[in-house]
């Protein structure tokens, strides 16, 4: 953890007295924008309010294994160092921790609670995270993308309770809660009726302290979540929506605002403890996050972000240039932002001070520290369920297989993905593919070496394997062109995919050089695209293989979405487990692919 948390909030209080400007010979004036001279005035009228959050947790019930599990620590002499993080034992234990001393203590999330979940989560249809966030005391979250994952009814059941319609309850004489906690999704209406789809804001309140938090994901969440997890909403610009009910809490009288963003930003340092305020403030970080700061209305006193995985903790001015902070932690409770908001009764209003030192600060969840017993409890539990599914075998690798903690754009992994893939839907009857394709954001994880239980090292269970794929999404072989291919290829680095690249993982056969001294679609070299050593013809029909999400057009690959001769084979998860089967064995183990299908010119 950083060597001065309390230091930190100690500078967030920070006040300067009129008395000590007149000595210093400098009037209010002299200060910078939304500098605080009224500490005196306001002495005994001051709360301090504790906000903990955290953000994209995805059902991450047992410690993440891989690089998935740790977080990057900045060291003084400019090295860094790997820390194993998360887990909801731990982040239960550093959040109750954390609030010792705190009477007034408030825990928010920013989405993506559930959804790409480990099979301990996923297979119940994510009802043990939502027990567990219950139990770790959460008192809000905004929705985030992954809320959306099996449509607006099933969230509206995590939210309400009630057993699952196809599945029913999972534990004799239980039945499922629901969430103890609101999700705030302000931004999402119904298309027929345009009311939101759940609660658009929530009020907490504490001894006469009244703290306002406003929910929105991110408003692009239709291009990455199946046609089917959306129909019939409308997903709102997060500005606008987050201005129209700061008026609205405005108006209740509640001046203190909290936004909860699900929508992210992409700091310099991939290190938890990078000074992001630096040169200047937010000079460190970009992204879509830091539009949407600079434009939400001065009423909001903090934005708690999440959705790009990323750890920061800025100071981002809002629209009048008062300091506002800004802040992340990362992902799969590795990290938890312990944020001061100081609360004046008189005003009602959040203090803002304008010094250099952040009023947040992100700290690691820890494995050193003790396990929270009743987390410890409820994973028990569930594992027990779960068990006869999750411990089969279904393969052996030979080391650790980079998927989701490559560096690189094409990944170990995802190469094994695409060739499982391929293999799943290449046979005449079963689609005919030629090649395949994999979104990269449907790879959640790594498949690591070493046990996570009692199968033994180098052993793929079930269980591991559905955390790597979690979705279920079926197969597509669709025809596509060569031109709609290359088109295809083109939007990975353009469109809406040119600040932020979304590389597809190949099978094996295609290949191509990606440049990326050029720009926009000009980083694909169209002579590199080959298919088994052939030039990829323009007017040439190829059958292709791709998750249904893909097909639908997801992640910005609207070419995709003209494919003709559509055939539906198995589960991304049943070609995937299948290839490993098929393709290792205890004394014959899987090796990890040299992922040298794409050459990348930097």
């Amino acid at each position: 953890m950083p060597a001065t948390p309390q230091r930190g909030r100690a500078l967030r209080r920070l006040t300067i007295g009129a008395a000590v400007l007149a000595a210093a010979g400098l009037t209010a004036a002299a200060l910078p924008a939304g500098a605080d001279t009224g500490h005196a005035a306001r002495a005994g009228r001051t709360v301090d309010v504790q906000l903990l959050s955290f953000n994209d947790f995805h059902g991450n019930l047992e410690p993440p294994q891989g690089s998935s599990g740790t977080v990057e620590e900045a060291q003084p002499d400019g090295s860094k160092k790997s820390i194993p993080a998360g887990g909801a034992e731990y982040l239960a234990q550093s959040l109750r921790t954390a609030r010792k001393g705190h009477p007034y203590s408030v825990t928010a999330a920013a989405g993506d609670l559930v959804g790409a979940s480990p099979l301990l989560s996923g297979l119940f249809h994510d009802e043990p995270t939502i027990e567990a966030m219950n139990k770790l005391g959460l008192d809000v979250t905004s929705v985030g993308n992954h809320e959306f994952d099996e449509g607006r009814t099933e969230l509206t059941r995590l939210q309400k309770g009630g057993c699952h319609p196809k599945d029913g309850c999972y534990e004799k004489g239980k039945k499922f809660r629901g969430a103890d906690f609101p999700y705030l999704a302000a931004n999402v209406t119904d298309e027929k009726t345009g009311k939101p789809l759940l609660k658009p804001y929530t009020v907490w309140k504490h001894k006469g302290v009244r703290i306002g938090f406003i929910g929105v994901t991110l408003e692009g969440t239709p291009d990455i979540v199946s046609a089917n997890g959306v129909k019939g909403l409308k997903f709102h610009d997060e500005v606008e929506t987050i201005n129209k009910y700061a008026k609205v809490l405005n108006k209740q009288g509640v001046k203190s605002i909290v936004a909860l963003i699900h929508e992210g930003g992409l700091p310099a340092s991939t290190s938890y403890n990078y000074q992001c305020d630096s040169p200047g403030p937010g000079d460190g970080i970009s992204g879509p996050i830091t539009d949407i700061a600079k434009h939400v209305t001065p009423a909001v006193d903090a934005l708690v972000t999440g959705h790009t995985h990323q750890a920061y903790a800025c100071t981002i001015p809002d629209p009048s240039g008062r300091p506002r902070t800004v802040t992340s932690a990362a992902s799969y409770g590795k990290l938890y932002t312990d944020t001061t908001l100081t609360y004046d009764r008189r005003t009602r209003d959040i203090v803002r001070t304008s010094v250099k030192a952040p009023g947040a600060v992100n700290h690691v969840v820890d494995r050193t520290q003790p396990k929270a017993a009743d987390m410890t409890s409820l994973i028990t539990r569930w594992n027990k369920l779960a068990a006869p599914v999750a411990a089969r075998p279904v393969g052996h690798i030979s080391a650790d297989i980079a998927g989701r903690g490559a560096a690189a754009p094409e990944s170990p992994l995802g190469d094994v993905i695409a060739d499982a893939q391929l293999e799943a839907t290449k046979a005449d009857g079963k689609g005919g593919a030629q090649l395949a394709l994999m979104n990269p954001g449907g790879v959640r994880s790594d498949l690591a070496f070493k046990a996570s239980g009692s199968e033994g090292d180098g052993v793929v269970t079930y269980g591991e394997a559905f955390t790597v794929q979690p979705f279920t999404n079926m197969m597509n072989v669709v025809d596509l062109t060569g031109a709609q291919l290359l088109t295809a290829l083109q939007q990975q680095v353009s469109g809406p995919n040119e600040a932020s690249p979304k590389i597809l993982q190949i099978s094996r056969g295609l290949t191509y050089t990606l440049d990326m001294t050029k720009s926009g679609a000009a980083r694909i070299v169209k002579d590199s695209v080959k298919l088994d050593g052939t030039a990829l013809d323009p007017a040439k029909t190829y059958r292709v293989a791709m998750n249904e999400f893909l097909a639908g057009g997801g992640d910005g690959f609207a070419a995709f979405k003209d494919g003709k001769n559509k055939y539906v084979g198995p589960s991304d998860l049943d070609a995937f487990t299948g290839y490993l089967t098929a393709h290792s064995t205890a004394d014959s183990p899987l090796t990890p692919p040299k992922a040298d299908r794409i050459t990348v010119v930097k």
